[in-house]
C-alpha cells in the first residue's frame, strides 16, 4: 500500500490531542487533511473524533514509539509553550520532522447527516 509522509508534529496532534503542528497557515487544516488521506474521504467535523482514534490506532501500529511519545504536562504560559516547543524540538530531532503513514485500510464510511444524528442520540441518553 502506497504511504505519504507528514510531518511529526501534525502526527502528535492526533496522538496527544494537543494542536502541536507548525503550520502557520490554518492549523486545523492539517489535522483535516490527515484526516481525508487516512479515510479516504472528506469529513465533517463531528466525524473527527472517531477518524482520531481509527488514526491513532493506525499510527502506533505503524509507528510503535508513538506510543510512549508524551508531552509534558505545561501551563498555558511562555515558559509552558516553551517547554512544549522543547520537547517536540527533541522527538522530531530523534523520530525525523516526517512519518511515512499507510491510509486506514478498515475505515467504515458513514452517511454524515446519519452520524450526526447518531452522536446527538447517545449524548441525550447519557
Amino acid at each position: 500500500m502506497a504511504t505519504r509522509a507528514f510531518p511529526l508534529a501534525d502526527i502528535l496532534s492526533v496522538t496527544t490531542g494537543l494542536l502541536l503542528t507548525q503550520r502557520t497557515e490554518n492549523r486545523g487544516a492539517a489535522l483535516d487533511e490527515i484526516f481525508e488521506y487516512m479515510t479516504g474521504e472528506e469529513l465533517a467535523w463531528w466525524q473527527a473524533p472517531r477518524a482520531a482514534d481509527a488514526c491513532i490506532e493506525a499510527f502506533i501500529a505503524q509507528h510503535p514509539f508513538l506510543t510512549d511519545l508524551k508531552p509534558p504536562m505545561v501551563a498555558k504560559t511562555p515558559i509552558g509553550k516553551a517547554t512544549l516547543l522543547l520537547w517536540l524540538t527533541t522527538a522530531q530531532l530523534k523520530h525525523g520532522t516526517t512519518l511515512d503513514v499507510e491510509p486506514l485500510a478498515d475505515w467504515v464510511h458513514q452517511n454524515k447527516g446519519q452520524e450526526l444524528v447518531d452522536r446527538i442520540e447517545l449524548a441525550n441518553l447519557a
